[in-house]
């Protein structure tokens, strides 16, 4: 029995909950036993029908990341409803358009922004999850970068591939450093996901612009992103500390 659940009685809390990729990651971490703790900024619609699709097992808690002290509220907020928190899968993210032509205001904001809720509140994020999972001898942490934070960018989107590099290197950094207290970290690296943004894109400019320099001809599908965080859920999976896994069609090979 246990064998088909291998994330039972996991508490698991994942932000970004009710977006493409985050729902998918809900359901999943649910299916196989676990308790997620579903983060949500502001549609809470939308969270209540996740919550009712996973049959109530689970836990709401809403926050801005985008705000200096959103992370902090959240963490707290999760420790006080759930107590134990074994797992932090930080999905949440954004992607400010921002060009080098632009005023210098808005090319500044467009920083603050991407770094905001890419890099600074993941960072705020570990940083209360280790000290937390210090108390409960461990804890295991999922970073969902991008194959932006590996190849680069586009030019109109570099706050974007620069905050997903740092959120890979705090990735290993952690690893590195809180190994031998029972804390493992894994980056996840995804290239284009069929998401809504996906869809919208690909009815705005065609299918060939989206999968254009993708190998296998397709994007990543939630469902692909889904299964390979909850493999590095597992608990029996210590040894991927500090591992970036690929999930990109070939679109990056390194």
């Amino acid at each position: 029995m246990t064998s088909h659940l291998p994330l039972k009685n996991e508490t698991v809390l994942v932000t970004g909950a009710t977006g493409g990729i985050g729902r998918t990651i809900v359901r999943r971490v649910a299916e196989l036993g676990g308790h997620p703790i579903l983060h949500y900024r502001s549609n809470e619609h939308n969270a209540q029908a996740l919550l009712e699709a996973i049959d109530g097992h689970g836990t709401l808690v809403r926050a801005d990341l985008a705000e200096k002290f959103g992370a902090r509220e959240l963490w707290e907020a999760a420790e006080n409803s759930v107590g134990r928190i074994g797992s932090l899968v930080n999905n949440a993210g954004m992607r400010v358009t921002t060009r080098i032509e632009d005023d210098f205001d808005d090319w500044s904001q467009a920083w603050d922004a991407d770094l905001q809720v890419n890099l600074r509140a993941p960072a705020d994020l570990c940083r209360m999850a280790i000290r937390h999972f210090r108390t409960y001898d461990g804890g295991r942490i999922i970073n969902i970068a991008s194959r932006a934070g590996q190849r680069g960018y586009t030019a109109n989107h570099m706050p974007y591939g620069a905050s997903k590099a740092g959120l890979l290197n705090l990735t290993k950094t952690i690893a590195r450093s809180f190994g031998d207290e029972g804390i493992i970290a894994i980056g996840i690296a995804p290239g284009f996901v069929r998401t809504e943004m996906a869809e919208e894109f690909i009815r705005a400019k065609g299918k060939d612009a989206a999968v254009g320099d993708i190998p296998i001809g397709e994007m990543v599908e939630p469902s692909e992103v889904a299964e390979l965080v909850c493999f590095a859920l597992r608990p029996d999976q210590r040894s991927l500390s500090g591992a970036t896994l690929d999930l990109n069609g070939a679109s990056y090979v390194r």
